[in-house]
């Protein structure tokens, strides 16, 4: 095994679990066991739940120039290890090296973002109209926090809810996905070589049937965060009904990219590909439904086409590779399933590889490219997350408006025009939490959360140490 055995991280130290239960993890591209991890158990999680209650008590009274120390010290670390961590993600992910980067770099971009903007923050005055009191708004570490993390960005994911713990003074209890948990367990390493106060971080992964119960079902924790599904969202809604909780869920998403016939056709299907085509199109934020103007329809397929063919799919240092595998076999059966079941309903499959040769092992998938998709296939009203661009025609952007809105989901979303009306009309109307026009950005200083059924409350910017921290109104009579 490339990794060998990794312990959890709990109680301050690397430890076996209790019950000294073993778990193999695989790489999706070689599908080859790479690793070994500790199990974790109920009798774990409930261990964490007890050391993570002690230590927000020392944590939240720590000076913040202490904990701002100790994310210093745990960035340098992770920057360190940078090529480690690196490797480690593209092999339990199997994502290219160059994009396994970006898990790292986003981990180290929040550990230092939240240590500025927690020295940044202030209290806040409120005005008495009367002058008989002064008012003001304190901030405190709002508790223990519980955190599930989504396998398709591991590192990424891990520094959107590490970051603002430690620096509002939150103890966190991080349970990534049982798909992807070497590089979390590797941080956990980390935490305990930079000297992380006992209690502070826990990192553990085990059976989502067992362990989840016990974490949110507790009345410990004051916050449950998750990146995941809007299923798994609800259901740990659920299991939390034990105490009143704050939530912060960053779910499922739908995306349209809304193609207009004056936009710039190239750089539109650069941005659409590179969602589509990066991570394998494993990104909540990518486009699913592609919607472009009747006119120019033709013309953008085509373009779309030269970027599928484009993709070199691959893995492992010294690849050419743009592409890795999905996930699983799973993914991999549900994805061809429902683009088979949209070509039999009609769609056209304009694109699929043309018979190009894939690798003999790993869970490859050549990209695919789809136009008159019906609107009612699981294709077109469900997340695909994986490699496959699905196109429809509009004729109007009345039409494209309501056939954008026209889902429960409402993350992320693009529109490609030179029209000043048109791009005015789509940013009032669009129903998303994000809308993008004529580019994409993302970064830990912008706010990333979504509308109705993808998620409550923000990953990233100020708004999301906000949500580690509770308001405490103290008025005084002068």
């Amino acid at each position: 095994m490339k990794y060998g055995y990794m312990p959890l991280y709990l109680d301050g130290g690397l430890k076996d679990s209790i019950a000294q239960e073993r778990r193999s993890v695989v790489c999706p591209a070689t599908e080859e066991v790479i690793a070994e991890i500790a199990w974790a158990g109920e009798a774990d999680a409930n261990q964490a739940l007890e050391s993570a209650e002690q230590g927000f008590r020392d944590w939240s009274k720590t000076p913040i120039d202490e904990r701002v120390q100790a994310m210093s010290r745990l960035r340098k670390l992770v920057e360190r290890d940078r090529e480690l961590l690196r490797e480690i993600v593209s092999d339990e992910q199997g994502k290219t090296l160059d994009q396994a980067s970006e898990d790292v770099d986003s981990l180290i971009d929040s550990l230092k973002y939240y240590a500025d903007q927690i020295q940044a923050l202030t209290t806040e005055s409120i005005a008495d109209p009367d002058r008989v009191y002064v008012h003001r708004l304190e901030y405190e570490p709002l508790g223990v926090v519980v955190a599930y993390l989504a396998w398709n960005f591991p590192l990424l994911n891990l520094g959107f809810k590490l970051g603002p713990a430690l620096a509002s003074g939150c103890s966190i209890i991080i349970k990534p996905s049982a798909f992807t948990p070497l590089s979390a367990y590797r941080v956990g390493k980390l935490c305990a070589e930079a000297g992380i106060p006992k209690g502070v971080v826990t990192i553990l992964a085990g059976s989502d049937e067992v362990i989840s119960p016990v974490l949110s079902g507790s009345r410990i924790p004051s916050m449950v965060t998750l990146i995941g599904s809007s299923e798994t969202g609800r259901k740990i809604m659920e299991q939390s009904a034990t105490s009143i909780k704050r939530f912060s869920f960053e779910l499922g998403g739908n995306a349209p990219a809304i193609v207009f016939g004056d936009a710039d056709l190239s750089l539109a299907a650069d941005i659409i590909a590179a969602l589509k085509f990066g991570n394998t199109g494993q990104i909540c934020v990518a486009p699913n439904r592609v919607l472009v103007e009747e006119s120019i329809a033709d013309q953008f397929l085509e373009l779309l086409i030269s970027r599928a063919k484009a993709v070199r799919i691959g893995h492992g240092k010294g690849s050419e590779a743009t592409m890795g595998p999905v996930m699983n076999r799973t993914a991999l059966n549900r994805i061809r399933a429902a683009v088979d079941d949209a070509v039999a309903k009609g769609a056209v499959l304009e694109y699929s590889g043309n018979g190009e040769v894939v690798p003999k092992r790993g869970y490859y998938l050549q990209p695919q490219v789809l136009s008159n998709v019906p609107m009612d296939t699981s294709l077109w009203k469900e997340e695909i997350f994986g490699p496959v661009i699905s196109m429809n025609r509009f004729s109007s952007a009345s039409e494209a408006l309501r056939v954008a809105n026209d889902t429960d989901a409402g993350l992320a979303s693009y529109v490609f025009t030179a029209s000043s009306e048109i791009i005015g009309l789509f940013t009032r109307e669009l129903d998303f939490g994000e809308v993008m026009v004529n580019g994409v950005s993302y970064g830990i200083h912008l706010p990333h959360g979504g509308f109705k059924q993808s998620g409550i409350g923000h990953d990233c910017s100020p708004l999301a140490l906000k949500e580690y921290l509770r308001i405490k109104r103290v008025s005084v009579a002068v």
